[in-house]
Parts: C-alpha cells; sequence; structure tokens
C-alpha cells in the first residue's frame, strides 16, 4: 500500500516539469510567429484570433484538468444490505468504585464490543456500588470480552449469566408480579424469592422437627444477611434460608426479600379454592383441588383408612408417627398439595410436591380401596404441570424398589428416568423437559 500511494506523486511531479518545458516552448514559438505574423497586411487582426483561441484552449485545458485531477475516486458499488444478526441476552453484575464516572467508563466500554445495554440497576455498598446490567450482545461476542472489557473500565468482581425474554420487564413490573403471586397462594413465597434473587436455593426450616426438636438458632426479628447467605423469618414459623455461591447479596436485595417476606406475614395463611372434576378411566368422577392446613383432619381419617403396607410405602417409617408429619406436609410453606375427593367429598387422595433446594419431591398416598383406578396418575400429570410452571429443573420420588405401582408411574411421565439406590430405598429422578409452562389449571 506505502508504494502504490506513492506512485501518483511521482508522476504528477513529472507532468508539472513536461507543463513547463511546452510552457516555454510555446513562448518562443508564439515570439517567432508574432514577428513573421506582424510584418504581413493583416498580422494585427490575425494575432488578436490566436490569442483569443489560446484563451480558448486554456480554459478547455483547465476544465479538463480540474475535471480528472480533483474528481471524488469512483463510487464503489454498495455492499448488498444485510438482516440484522443474531444476539443474545445476558445478566451482567460488576462492582465499581463511588466516584462520578465509574459507570460512564463501564458504559462506554460495552458500547465499543457494540453492547446494547437495555436496563440498569444500581445496589449502593459502604465502598463502592454494584451495577447491574440486562445486555442485549451479538450473539458471536464471547463471555471473556464482556468481563475484559468491564475491567479494563474499573469494574471487579464481574458476573455473567444467561438472560432470556423474561427478564426484559422492568423491576418494579417484575416486583409487583411476584407480589401479586405471593398474595394469591402463600406456597408462592420461595418460588418468588428464587425468581427475584436470581440462581439460589431456597429451603424452608421449620422451627421445631415432627418429633419436637429445635432445628433453627436465634436471629434478628428482621432476619440477618452475610455475604452469599440471608435468613428471613418464616411468617409461619422457623426461618427461610436463601444461599448462592456468587455473587454476594447487596442490601437492596436483602430489603426486596424481606419486604416479600412481610407481605406474606401480613395475608396469613392461604391456599386457592380452584377446583376441576375429572372423570377417572373407569367412570368415576372425582374432584381435585389445593389442600391446606385445614385438611389436617381429614387427612388422620384417610391415614385410618388406608392399610398398614400402604402407610409404610408412603412413610418408609414407623406407622405410629404418620400423623405427625401432616401439618408439615399440608403447609404452603413447603411444598403444593392436592387432594383428591369423591362425589360424596371423602378425602381419598394426597399429592405432594415438595420443595428441596433445587429440585422438588413428588410423593403420592392413595386410600387401598382407590388404587389402580387412575388416582395416582391424574395427580402425578397434574404434579409435574406444577413443578414445570415453579422452574424446577428435575422432580425426584422416594419408595421401595418393590412398590411396582410408584415405579410405573414414575415411568409412565414420559421423561428421562435416573435410577439411584439409597439405603434400601429407590429414588427415582425426573428431568423435566425444556419447554413452556404447562397452562395454569383450576386446581393449582
Amino acid at each position: 500500500m506505502k508504494h502504490s500511494s506513492a506512485f501518483p506523486r511521482n508522476h504528477a511531479w513529472r507532468r508539472d516539469i513536461v507543463e513547463l518545458a511546452a510552457l516555454f516552448t510555446a513562448v518562443a514559438v508564439a515570439d517567432t510567429l508574432a514577428k513573421t505574423v506582424a510584418g504581413v497586411p493583416d498580422g494585427p487582426a490575425l494575432l488578436v484570433c490566436s490569442a483569443a483561441a489560446l484563451l480558448v484552449t486554456v480554459g478547455l485545458h483547465m476544465w479538463w484538468a480540474r475535471r480528472h485531477t480533483h474528481a471524488p475516486p469512483p463510487v464503489a458499488a454498495a455492499p448488498a444490505v444485510t438482516p440484522a444478526g443474531e444476539t443474545a441476552l445476558w445478566r451482567m453484575r460488576t462492582t465499581v468504585r463511588d466516584r462520578p464516572g465509574s459507570l460512564a467508563a463501564v458504559c462506554g466500554a460495552l458500547a465499543r464490543e457494540g453492547v446494547d445495554i437495555l436496563t440498569l440497576q444500581t445496589h449502593p455498598l459502604a465502598d463502592g456500588t454494584v451495577d447491574e446490567f440486562l445486555l442485549r450482545t451479538p450473539a458471536g461476542l464471547a463471555p471473556s470480552l464482556l468481563r475484559t472489557a468491564a475491567a479494563g473500565a474499573g469494574g471487579q468482581d464481574t458476573y455473567l449469566e444467561r438472560a432470556d425474554a423474561h427478564d426484559l420487564v422492568d423491576v418494579p413490573t417484575h416486583v409487583l408480579g411476584l407480589a401479586t403471586r405471593t398474595a394469591t397462594d402463600a406456597a408462592e413465597l420461595p418460588l418468588a424469592l428464587r425468581q427475584l434473587l436470581g440462581r439460589c436455593t431456597i429451603r424452608s426450616l421449620p422451627a421445631v422437627s415432627p418429633g419436637g426438636r429445635p432445628l433453627v438458632s436465634d436471629m434478628p426479628a428482621e432476619g440477618d444477611m452475610e455475604g452469599a447467605v440471608m435468613r428471613l423469618p418464616d411468617p409461619s414459623g422457623g426461618q427461610i434460608i436463601v444461599e448462592r455461591p456468587f455473587p454476594a447479596f447487596t442490601p437492596t436485595e436483602f430489603a426486596r426479600a424481606r419486604a416479600l417476606v412481610e407481605l406474606d406475614a401480613r395475608l396469613g395463611s392461604r391456599v386457592p379454592h380452584g377446583r376441576a372434576v375429572t372423570t377417572l378411566p373407569e367412570g368415576n368422577a372425582v374432584t381435585v383441588r389445593r389442600a391446606g392446613p385445614h385438611d389436617v383432619p381429614a387427612a388422620r381419617q384417610l391415614h385410618e383408612r388406608c392399610s398398614r403396607d400402604t402407610l409404610e410405602r408412603r412413610y418408609h417409617g414407623p406407622v405410629a408417627d404418620a400423623d405427625r408429619y401432616l401439618e408439615h406436609l399440608l403447609s404452603p410453606r413447603f411444598g403444593r398439595t392436592l387432594a383428591v375427593e369423591s362425589a360424596s367429598g371423602r378425602l381419598v387422595a394426597l399429592g405432594h410436591l415438595l420443595g428441596d433446594g433445587d429440585e422438588a419431591e413428588l410423593a403420592l398416598l392413595v386410600e387401598d380401596d382407590w388404587q389402580r383406578r387412575g388416582v395416582g396418575g391424574e395427580l402425578m400429570r397434574r404434579l409435574i404441570g406444577m413443578a414445570r410452571e415453579a422452574g424446577y429443573p428435575s422432580v425426584y420420588a422416594v419408595t421401595r424398589s418393590s412398590n411396582n405401582a410408584m415405579i410405573g408411574l414414575m415411568r409412565g411421565l414420559g421423561l428421562p428416568l435416573d435410577y439411584q439406590v439409597e439405603e434400601g430405598t429407590l429414588v427415582l429422578t425426573a428431568r423435566l423437559e425444556r419447554e413452556p409452562a404447562v397452562p395454569r389449571r383450576a386446581v393449582s
């Protein structure tokens, strides 16, 4: 490129020399012609005409030279317009010093990488600020470039995770939606906290075990937070423990989580009242609805009608202790329970979806006279739909290897299953498919 750019300058210099020599020659020729023509009768007229012709020639020459020397270079054919490339959504957090221009530096660094900032939140700290971005980036942009850009602008402890279209909702709207879900159903509180705080593990720890042993330690009435662990008072007693490995919680997140818990405490115990009537394969109609603490007396009567073998398959322990678990199982704080009622209104089956960190446990209890009539399958399908809606990636069931009914129900889901034997029991884990959540049913 350097050689080609120098060549036109050398060419222009030689052309100037040639034009100067031509000028001198023209002057000499003109002088000779003038002396010769001046001696003839019409010489002066001929000289005037010659001067006019020269002026015209010079004008034409100047026009021609200007047109070819200063004309812009030929325009190359414009490339075909291509549609906008694919993009990806990322959620990024980075910590910057609390000083003017820190946020602008990070935004500028991202802009130079072709990144579009869709939303921005700031979480003030004692010695800095955590800036949380929702970014739209070119699909081919490596996450390491985002971290490098943030670090170059002064960002520290940068955290990245993939986002999706649901994250495009602005923060106030998102929080109001979570508050509405919590107000509708007490079982939504752990799920709302997970959606509020992102990837985290939430455990509800009761104040005492079913056997009466204390389980929780003392903490301030408003809860506490230390790094990546948050403890909140459970309105139904005990504690709600929220953990995530990274990033650490901020005071802003702690305040939002505490506000949701306080809302739940003010509203008290509540369970949706929807009911769905289902016809079993043999023709009997049953009603499926959400169960709650008010169903404990009917659940105890269900225990009395169940055989010893049925209770042992369900609770994996002494049958005499079965009633102790009912208050825990029917509390919306620890999961969701579906009840099946016969046409006469008698409780004949219970199905539980119990949160266990990032997973959920499935458990069924069906009265002996109602077994092998399709009740278990109906409960299982509805519980799987609720697990998908809650965002659980997998569910599991704990049973005996001889419990062919439960094993058959899990296989009938048509989902990938993992089998694991633990201390004489069989644990079947089903990985839920990544698909849109099933529509909310009347009993959810």
